[in-house]
């Protein structure tokens, strides 16, 4: 009947594809990675981050954020606002200028690129003639200045980027103003920095590397004062009255020249080097600000003495008798003073400093000058994410308490709102409250509110003062001393290096109904801990778990187990362990699974599998998975003994093998070219490609890590027998077999007395012997059974009991469907010998349509080594949709991804980044930002350097802007329809000035 359908005919079924399922990447989450140049626009109030990979991300208000990412694979190195304007331009470091702007579009506003541009000399002339190495975005928002290698300023008029020869500062005019016994036969070196006049913008200055600075004009088109300064110049600030110029200089010292007496070019250099007496590291920026009543704010970077501070990387305030270094952990990039005031010249209120890890917000209106906690760009990598876990639909109880526990850890942050407020967020409230929390390996666990836009902290637990650490926690290594000079202020959270590495988290569980959180480490710690609203000191109850039981002939050669302390130790309001489960040998815990309603915890390592009982701090059930062929389970992953020897031995055995099975398969004789043959498809099964079809060879038991858990799943299900569900345990391991127990649980009242035994009921053994990582067990409509506590909370409908339930087992290979409690196989899907892709990671979804709220399919989420995410409808297995997400090199991103339970997921993108997806037609959190023009009259001062009969046009022009406003629509349409204007346009694209008709249009309708 197929070839009867109506062509371009979808089915019901695509129609419900597109209604449930979408693929968006909607935000990015932490931290830019490797930023490398910093902007700011005080009328937009907004904050501009270019990247080393060519990406640029502007941030306003909280949940304001817009990002573009261009096309040449080069670095950003400087980035600014057009004053006054919402475009704004950046250099890469291939010399090309973009201009990008903000454009609205149904409602919203979105970052495009509407022109590039790049610097050409005259024939055979060097690159360093047009090699940009300072921008002046001119306050007129018509014009930018280029310094060069070559010591050229090029003017260029913008928005198309049209070079005005006639305007241009070449290096034969400077120096010819400049008197002959300062040039001499000196080069003056590349434009280090170019400034404009505050009060007179026909005024810049040149700063030429070598030092010499020159006052030009840029209406009469000549020098008007030179400054020679004789030390490397770094940067220059002209102050706010146009009185003076400060200069920065590679020495550590700074100058103030006065610009009010006569040019007689005589003026004795007075520099001041703050940290003086000895040889101090350069001064890279320096600003001055003044205040209504009373001396300046000045602030500067760098300048530290060389041979005691010269690894430190600080920012100097001083205002009146007050100078604090504060000291950044790592290099600064940029920074920039946010002032008060309706147009944004008033008094200094905060100091933005972007390092190369974080961002750092200082309050300079607060006595002390706190630092002011930043909603948004938080370093989530402060110490190395290793593992996260997503909590959808928090309790609001539970949020609340979490929350009030957090912000009794950040009362040393300024109480002023966050300073960078610029446009407006129209993302709706979201619906319910989600949990990120991210394991990291100096032995925190990080709460992040993940609800919306903004990924803020909520909360933060340390495990460190449980144990007794390489390193006491308590010693603070950052305090300066009383008097000390210079005086270092430590600002900033980042801290990659863990004290101990056994630390590190690898697993964490929390349940959102009754507050249990459990957390598993790499030294075979699972620790469990309750919310407490008191501080309280208690003594941590340590219970060790022998999974080996006791087997001769191993030894284990990796790390030792941490000590837990034995003295009482002092917990503040949060969440505080109560018992530490230790596993014996302390191997990396694999595997975690709670289940607070029953009061039991499971963990598995590389070596078994247990459960615990929490409430009564019993061992339930220890069950040793090794194999006795395994020695490499033995190693342990911090183990330096590792024996090279056994890793080839190994590798040979594994190419033998191959080359066994190939010969079995292919009698012929042993020629030369069939042995190279079968070398060559021995190697390329061992590689991970994905090939149109693929043999699948059973994995040998004799594999490393075979016994590895990597899956531990509860549920109440029918095991036993179809007439009476049990409480049941399953694990998976990493050689494709699947244990299952029966749990006998007392009833409520008398589960503090009687114990929880457990027993073992089935074990399956996949064939292909692939890890399995993912269990899941379906009620009698299909539907996977709820969480602990879910049913009793009323925010689910009670499991299908009375129809026969399913098992459904995921490896790496394939999904393959049991019956209970026969556990029969009743149906699979292959997955690597169809397109030879291999499961990652694994979740269950709800996808509610976008059309109908009352409509919903529950499917199961996977990620592919691909860096595919595929869907799977339940409980029939059959795959709905698949989008490449993650690149198939980034193995790291793969390892890392975590999906939610409405079908979103996260990813890192970047040691700093989460990116966030979502698979759902409906649910998605993306940013919805709208920027407006700022409405401000530009004064005389600070228009455009032109003729007096253009000046006279132009006023005209702007006094009838109103009016033309009003026609706007229709200038844009007789623009687009008239056939002179789209033959020159045609011309210009020829003569590639690509930005030619996007500019022309912004003309005509702005």
């Amino acid at each position: 009947m197929k070839r009867f359908k109506r062509h371009g005919h979808e089915s019901q079924r695509d129609r419900l594809k597109h209604e449930l399922f979408q693929f968006t990447k909607t935000v990015e989450h932490g931290f830019p990675h490797q930023p490398s140049a910093l902007g700011y626009s005080p009328s937009l109030q907004l904050m501009a981050i270019g990247t080393r990979s060519g990406a640029i991300k502007l941030y306003g208000a909280p949940g304001v954020e817009f990002m573009g990412l261009h096309d040449e694979n080069a670095a950003v190195t400087q980035v600014f606002f057009m004053p006054h304007q919402v475009e704004l331009v950046t250099l890469l470091d291939d010399n090309s200028l973009h201009m990008w702007t903000l454009r609205g579009h149904k409602g919203l506003s979105e970052l495009l690129e509407i022109g590039r541009f790049m610097l050409t000399g005259p024939p055979g002339a060097p690159p360093s003639v047009t090699r940009v190495t300072a921008v002046l975005a001119h306050s007129s928002g018509e014009l930018l200045l280029l310094g060069t290698e070559g010591g050229h300023v090029f003017v260029v008029e913008v928005p198309g980027f049209r070079e005005m020869e006639e305007r241009n500062i070449s290096l034969d005019q400077v120096t010819s103003c400049v008197p002959d016994d300062y040039v001499g036969r000196r080069n003056l070196e590349h434009v280090e920095a170019l400034q404009e006049n505050p009060v007179n913008s026909n005024q810049v200055v040149i700063g030429y590397g070598r030092g010499l600075m020159v006052v030009w004009d840029l209406e009469r088109h000549c020098a008007i004062r030179h400054i020679p300064a004789t030390q490397q110049l770094e940067s220059m600030w002209w102050t706010e009255d146009g009185g003076s110029i400060l200069s920065s200089h590679s020495d550590g010292s700074y100058c103030s020249w006065s610009l009010t007496g006569e040019d007689d070019g005589e003026e004795e250099e007075k520099s001041d080097i703050p940290y003086g007496n000895f040889p101090c590291k350069a001064i890279t920026k320096i600003v001055q600000l003044p205040t209504a009543a009373g001396p300046p704010f000045l602030l500067f970077s760098g300048g530290m003495p060389r041979a005691s501070y010269g690894d430190r990387h600080c920012v100097t305030v001083i205002h009146s008798k007050t100078q604090v270094a504060f000291d950044f952990t790592s290099r600064i990039i940029d920074f920039f003073v946010v002032t008060d005031g309706p147009d944004h010249t008033g008094e200094p209120s905060a100091l933005v400093v972007l390092v190369e890890e974080e961002l750092v917000v200082i309050d300079l209106q607060t006595e002390g000058w706190p630092v002011i906690e930043t909603p948004y760009l938080v370093p989530l990598h402060s110490s190395a994410i290793t593992c996260s876990h997503h909590v959808s639909a928090i309790p609001l109880k539970l949020w609340e308490r979490i929350a009030a526990a957090g912000s009794l850890q950040n009362t040393h942050y300024s109480k002023k709102p966050w300073p960078i407020t610029g446009g407006q967020n129209l993302a709706p409230d979201p619906p319910q409250r989600d949990l990120l929390l991210t394991g990291h390996e100096d032995g925190t666990v990080r709460f992040w509110d993940a609800s919306g836009v903004c990924l803020s902290p909520l909360y933060k637990l340390s495990t460190a003062p449980v144990f007794h650490a390489d390193a006491d926690p308590n010693d603070n290594m950052s305090q300066s001393a009383e008097g000390e000079w210079p005086p270092f202020r430590k600002v900033g959270c980042f801290d990659p290096y863990s004290d101990d590495p056994r630390l590190g988290i690898q697993k964490i569980h929390l349940c959102k109904y009754s507050g249990y959180l459990t957390v598993a480490g790499t030294a075979g710690q699972v620790l469990m801990l309750e919310l407490n609203d008191e501080a309280a000191e208690q003594t941590v109850e340590a219970k060790v778990m022998d999974l080996l039981q006791g087997q001769e002939g191993f030894r284990w050669k990796g790390h030792t187990q941490l000590d837990v302390r034995e003295e009482p130790v002092m917990f503040p309001p949060g969440f505080q362990p109560f018992t530490v489960v230790q596993c014996q040998p302390p191997a990396v815990v694999t595997a975690l699974a709670l289940h607070s309603e029953w009061k039991l915890v499971a963990f598995g390592t590389s070596h078994g599998f247990g459960i615990f009982d929490y409430l009564q701090k019993n061992k339930v059930l220890i069950k040793c998975t090794l194999n006795p062929s395994d020695q490499l389970a033995m190693e342990g992953p911090l183990s330096r003994v590792k024996s090279i020897k056994k890793s080839l031995r190994q590798s040979f055995r594994r190419i033998r093998r191959s080359r066994v099975s190939l010969r079995k398969h292919h009698i012929s004789n042993n020629t030369k070219i069939q042995e190279a043959n079968a070398r060559l498809e021995a190697e390329l099964a061992e590689m991970e490609l994905a090939p149109v079809q693929r043999k699948i060879e059973a994995r040998s038991s004799d594999d490393s890590f075979t016994g590895l858990v990597r899956t531990l799943y509860f549920a109440d299900t029918f095991l036993s027998d179809s007439s009476h569900n049990t409480p049941s345990l399953w694990a998976g391991t990493n050689g494709g077999g699947v244990f299952a127990y029966i749990l006998s649980v007392p009833p409520v009242e008398r589960r503090a007395d009687e114990p929880v035994t457990a027993q073992p009921a089935k074990e399956i053994q996949l064939m292909h012997r692939a890890p399995v990582v993912g269990i899941v067990a379906l009620d009698g409509h299909g539907v996977p059974l709820p969480e602990p506590l879910e049913t009793a909370h009323d925010l689910a409908r009670s499991p299908e009991m009375h129809g026969s339930h399913h098992l459904l087992v995921v490896s790496e290979e394939q999904f393959k469907v049991f019956t209970l409690p026969k556990v029969s196989s009743k149906t699979k899907l292959k997955l690597t010998a169809v397109d030879g892709s291999r499961v990652r990671r694994v979740g269950v979804a709800w996808f509610v349509s976008s059309k109908a709220e009352d409509y919903s399919e529950v499917g199961l989420v996977f990620l592919t080594n691909q860096g595919d995410v595929q869907v799977l409808s339940l409980p029939h297995i059959k795959m709905q949709v698949r989008y490449p997400c993650i690149r198939r090199e980034d193995v790291s991103g793969i390892a890392s991804c975590v999906f939610t339970k409405q079908g979103q997921g996260f990813y890192l993108m970047s040691p700093s980044e989460f990116e966030r997806f979502s698979v759902s037609a409906r649910c998605l959190v993306e940013p919805r930002c709208l920027l407006e023009a700022p409405l401000h009259p530009v004064s005389p001062s600070q228009r455009r350097p032109q003729t007096e009969e253009a000046s006279s046009t132009n006023s005209n022009a702007r006094d009838t802007e109103d009016a033309e406003s009003a026609a706007r629509h229709v200038m844009e349409h007789a623009l687009l329809n008239d056939e002179k204007v789209l033959q020159e346009i045609q011309k210009s694209l020829e003569g590639d000035q690509t930005s030619f008709t996007e500019n022309n249009v912004k003309s005509a309708v702005a």
